[in-house]
């Protein structure tokens, strides 16, 4: 058997608010890293893992990209070339939570997108929030190792955060470590920071049975912690701002003179 691209990413996420209330929290979450190109390779090869249908982990390609089950290559690429990028057929890895017993809910889904020669050209933000809206913010990258960007915030996702906003982000490429940092920034300043420090282990049956049970429910866990870190917030005195309309375009291509 040949040596899986793929793999999974165990490690802490950090959210800290720092305005107009301070409240931070820190779970042990893991996830995907998968290899677009090897999705049927890692349904025949594994069996606790299934591509489209229910296993005790599962990736559904419907949930990203396109969302219609459609060619996620074909997307990244078509997303990448209005940013002025080609990969001309270059490795594309998804970071993102997988369905655990059918569920999964994605905040913040990365994309890595490189080319030919086995450089980063592109990096893909894939936003949800919990009314059902997305958003993908395109990023061309150059450069090496350490990649930082800025860009307006475009979609409503907390309702404790009004919308004119900046996020800043600092990613690395993935390796035995993985790191996604972020900041939101007003014009008084920063507002929010949160961040994930992820270590890579082998995309095994076994590894997948052990996440499961020293990270149980770990995509139930996510959902069920945005609504109660909510809650907590409430309590605090922070601001409940309604949704707004969502953008008519769900694609924010980033300017490069916001890439460094």
């Amino acid at each position: 058997m040949r040596p899986l691209r793929s793999a999974l990413y165990q490690g802490r996420v950090r959210h800290t608010r720092l305005q107009p209330v301070h409240h931070d929290f820190e779970y042990r979450v893991y996830y995907g890293l998968f290899d677009i190109d090897e999705l049927d390779y890692l349904d025949r090869r594994l069996r606790l893992f299934s591509v489209g249908k229910r296993n005790l982990a599962s990736f559904y390609p419907k949930d990203h990209g396109p969302v219609d089950g459609s060619s996620l290559r074909a997307w990244a690429e078509d997303v990448l070339a209005e940013a002025g990028v080609d990969i001309d057929g270059g490795r594309i890895e998804l970071l993102a939570f997988p369905r655990i017993l059918g569920y999964a809910f994605n905040p913040l889904s990365v994309w890595y997108c490189y080319g030919s020669d086995g450089d980063l050209k592109g990096v893909l933000h894939e936003v949800r929030n919990t009314f059902g809206d997305r958003h993908v913010y395109v990023v061309p990258i150059s450069g090496e190792k350490s990649y930082r960007h800025s860009f307006v915030k475009a979609m409503h996702v907390s309702p404790f955060n009004p919308m004119e906003q900046t996020y800043h982000f600092i990613v690395n490429r993935p390796g035995k470590r993985l790191q996604v940092a972020i900041e939101q920034t007003d014009q008084d300043g920063k507002v929010f920071r949160a961040g994930l420090r992820l270590s890579r282990i082998p995309l095994t049956d076994r590894n997948l049975i052990r996440v499961f049970f020293t990270h149980p429910l770990v995509t139930v866990k996510v959902i069920g912690g945005i609504h109660w870190q909510a809650f907590r917030l409430w309590l605090k005195g922070a601001t409940y701002r309604k949704r707004p309309q969502p953008p008519v375009d769900s694609i924010t291509i980033v300017d490069p003179s916001m890439v460094r």
